[in-house]
């Protein structure tokens, strides 16, 4: 599974809109777009960011 996928997976698993992640993150809403459409990656701390919601997500 490409980044893409997982970031897309993880958003629409907790119900979040493109917007919502976006503000998680603070990055804007057209990155999260880039990012799922893998027209563009997260830089390392976005991901390790990511990785922490997701992992927050998973011990609720």
């Amino acid at each position: 599974m490409i980044m893409a996928d997982k970031i897309i997976r993880l958003r629409k698993k907790n119900g979040w809109s493109q917007e919502e992640l976006a503000d998680k993150l603070d990055v804007s809403r057209q990155a999260v777009s880039k990012w799922e459409a893998a027209q563009s990656v997260p830089n390392l701390d976005k991901i390790l960011q990511l990785q922490s919601q997701y992992l927050f997500i998973q011990n609720q």
